[in-house]
């Protein structure tokens, strides 16, 4: 995306270096802060798209809306590296699907399953169309043809651009690749159903979040951790989560932090009045869905801080933001969890209509809700530095009060990375390199995300598009998963 860069430098000069030299010197992953085991790389397969459109033209419609003039967010994603994302504001409200309130149970593998767990099935339907788009003379090699992939994702759709994209890379080589959305997981039965062959690869687990879950016994004594392992550099440093609150109550109230909420008897009383449950003295706060493992961690952070006055409302995390959304539209007040890369922070732009939220007391290890591996929920960090972010006063008003002037955020980044069966890798060796080699920055997958929201596009199609505009990087990939298999 040359002409991407040239108007990044010209019209956001400061945002056009930190994302470029990002993309030009990827930081390394530290294996200590992962689960033991090989990095692992899956493969995605390549679909014919029923329509394409060049993605730099995407691109352009929103980096045009942002230098016409809405937000930029600045927010660090290290101690040592920014990532900078420019959003546009856009009115509509992000897709509502139903709750997840209720303990959702192992996947039905009806169909698509191979019934020999230990290595992919050799039958069934294989990719029509090999190497779309590669424009050279011979057909190149598919090391993955007849084997059948279980592909699955996460049940948040800011991760269904990456599955999607995951998917039609594994079909150029030739593997036969399910749909994602056939094994749609929350982590809690993902990772068990990657231990247990049900799902080969899960391209959307949040290190250090996630490593609980490895930690789950089967039924045969060992651990998941036995059977999958972490594969590749997605996204290294790739996540920023945090707090959003509504500008004008905060202003009004000089609410900036989680602890001013908790502890401001005017200001809780306003909140209270037209919050989820009003008139019961609490302060109720859009958290995450249950089973997302982020949900715990709140649960654990209001232990932790003392909050007395605050509670999470869990439930369907899209339908909840759209609640958020309506509220901040019309100065309500709220506070709703949030993370990037997602559209959501194109809507909710701290700064204009938002501010991230501080917390007094950033949450170590000492787990006090007593949650199985809530002793993994710290977010202070290896060094009990984290929780901060590089992100201004003017975004993060409690940033003001620290001495470095970052932002109290009150979570770790995180890597977002995909988990795969460690039979399914060594089987294939194509389909691990090709997961290797997959490296994708913020500022692409949040491109991504407000595509998909804006103009409506399926992430299949999305996916096509992106590999069409990104023909050179894609294939040096599957030379190197093709060497490989």
């Amino acid at each position: 995306m040359n002409w991407l860069e040239d108007r990044l430098r010209r019209d956001l000069p400061a945002l056009a270096e930190l994302l470029m030299e990002d993309e030009a010197a990827p930081p390394s992953r530290d294996d200590d802060t992962m689960a033991d085991g090989p990095h692992i790389v899956v493969e995605i397969g390549a679909q014919p798209a029923p329509r394409r459109r060049r993605w730099p033209a995407i691109a352009a419609a929103a980096l045009v809306a942002t230098v016409a003039g809405v937000a930029t967010l600045i927010i660090a994603v290290s101690d040592s590296t920014e990532v900078t994302i420019t959003v546009s504001e856009q009115p509509t409200a992000p897709s509502m699907s139903g709750a997840v309130s209720e303990q959702p149970t192992a996947p039905s593998m009806s169909g698509a399953v191979s019934e020999e767990p230990t290595a992919p099935s050799t039958s069934g339907a294989v990719s029509e169309q090999p190497g779309v788009g590669n424009g050279r003379d011979s057909e190149p090699a598919r090391p993955g043809e007849g084997v059948r992939v279980l592909a699955g994702r996460a049940d948040w759709s800011s991760g269904y651009f990456q599955a999607a994209l995951y998917k039609r890379l594994l079909e150029e080589l030739g593997y036969d690749v399910s749909h994602p959305a056939e094994l749609e997981l929350n982590p809690s039965v993902a990772y068990t159903a990657m231990a247990q062959s049900e799902m080969d690869y899960w391209p959307n687990s949040w290190y250090p979040a996630h490593s609980g879950w490895l930690a789950q016994e089967l039924p045969d004594g060992s651990t998941v951790a036995d059977h999958v392992a972490v594969v590749g550099e997605q996204m290294i440093s790739g996540s920023a989560q945090g707090y959003l609150v509504t500008k004008s109550f905060a202003d009004t109230y000089g609410v900036y932090t989680l602890d001013d909420l908790n502890d401001n008897a005017e200001a809780l009383a306003a909140y209270d009045a037209t919050d989820p449950v009003p008139g019961n003295g609490k302060a109720e706060i859009y958290g995450c869905a249950q089973y997302w493992t982020c949900d715990d961690i709140i649960d654990n952070q209001i232990a932790f801080s003392g909050w007395d006055s605050i509670v999470q409302v869990r439930g369907d995390y899209d339908a909840h933001f759209a609640i958020a959304l309506e509220n901040v539209n019309n100065d309500v007040p709220v506070v709703v969890y949030t993370w990037v890369p997602s559209r959501y922070i194109t809507l909710l732009r701290p700064g204009d209509n938002v501010y991230w939220m501080g917390v007094g007391n950033i949450l170590d290890d000492s787990n006090p809700t007593g949650v199985q591996h809530g002793h993994e929920h710290d977010q202070r960090g290896p060094d009990g530095t984290g929780g901060f972010a590089a992100i201004g006063p003017d975004e993060c008003p409690s940033a003001a009060e620290q001495p470095d002037g970052r932002c109290p955020i009150g979570w770790l980044t995180h890597d977002i990375l995909v988990t795969a069966n460690t039979e399914f890798l060594e089987a294939n060796p194509a389909a691990r390199a090709l997961l290797e080699e997959v490296k994708l920055t913020v500022l692409e997958v949040s491109l991504a995300h407000e595509t998909a929201g804006t103009d409506g596009i399926d992430p299949d199609e999305l996916a096509a598009q992106w590999i069409d505009d990104n023909r050179d990087r894609v294939d040096a990939w599957l030379a190197v998963a093709r060497a490989a298999g």
